[in-house]
């Protein structure tokens, strides 16, 4: 199984006609995405990549069905865009723009209170359940249907982690990447409630990151837990000193004083199996199969 998206998601793209969605929306196509249609205010009516084009989210989702969108907008449109997305009352969205405003974000966090609408990103590249569903920018060629979950808040390492996976013998049911921003959709405790409520997932890789509480929170919540999966955990930085911080918004906003050694520490008190190297992954999880 997966979680989020499968082959029966149908999907649309806000922002369709730009070039970079072109590009991607093309390779979604051609991985299997039921991608049936795209917004572009103003271009309603006319057709691109075989796709009909719509001027608004309600339209296409009246027309098409659509309960899910990849968000190719620049920042300073996403709420907007994202505004469209939830009055549609759409499952999921999707949001790869990176350096949307705080205030914005703020604004679309409060949107997603009263919402049924879950949103991956911003600064995202995307979700993927192989074999079957791809919204975003993932290199399709890497991934492999299998049963290990992957969810990472840094975007490039999320393919290593994809990568070790693979060297384990293993493949992956969904592959999240949450975005590397301070403020974000949908987090590590999401991700982790719906993996181990999935019953083809038998273990989950995370992968965390300096900045924010995300990984001490997800720790915490993983530790209550009754019932649970194995986590293999990791978290880029740990080389970095003490109180240097780092270009990521998180860790910006918390100064350096939460290192990536205090994530680690709450990750195993919880119980994770945290690795200090990502190239160590495949031999935990090679240990989970043995």
């Amino acid at each position: 199984m997966s979680i989020l998206v499968n082959n029966k998601t149908k999907v649309i793209c806000q922002g369709v006609t730009g070039t970079q969605a072109t590009f991607h929306i093309r390779r979604s196509l051609d991985y299997g995405t039921k991608v049936v249609g795209g917004v572009t205010p103003g271009k309603g009516g006319e057709t691109h990549l075989g796709l009909p084009v719509f001027n608004t989210v309600k339209e296409a989702k009246e027309t098409t069905g659509a309960n899910a969108s990849v968000m190719y907008v620049p920042a300073p449109y996403v709420k907007s865009a994202f505004k469209e997305a939830v009055e549609a009352e759409l499952d999921l969205v999707v949001c790869i723009a990176d350096g949307v405003p705080i205030k914005d974000m703020i604004e679309i966090k409060a949107m997603l209170k009263d919402s049924p609408t879950k949103l991956i990103g911003p600064n995202t590249p995307g979700i993927i359940t192989p074999g079957e569903a791809r919204l975003g920018i993932f290199p399709e060629n890497i991934h492999h249907r299998g049963n290990i979950g992957v969810v990472s808040r840094s975007s490039t390492l999320t393919y290593e982690a994809v990568l070790e996976t693979t060297r384990a013998g293993e493949g992956q049911s969904t592959v999240i990447g949450l975005g590397d921003d301070m403020l974000i959709g949908i987090d590590f405790i999401d991700a982790i409630e719906r993996f181990n409520q999935d019953k083809d997932t038998k273990a989950i890789v995370m992968i965390g990151q300096l900045g924010g509480t995300f990984e001490e929170v997800a720790a915490k919540y993983y530790k209550d837990l009754v019932s649970k999966k194995p986590i293999i955990g990791f978290v880029a930085g740990n080389a970095v000193p003490f109180g240097h911080k780092m270009g990521y918004a998180g860790d910006i906003i918390s100064k350096g004083h939460i290192s990536a050694q205090d994530k680690k520490d709450a990750m195993e008190d919880a119980g994770i199996i945290v690795v200090d190297n990502i190239n160590d992954i495949h031999k935990e999880l090679a240990q989970l199969a043995s």
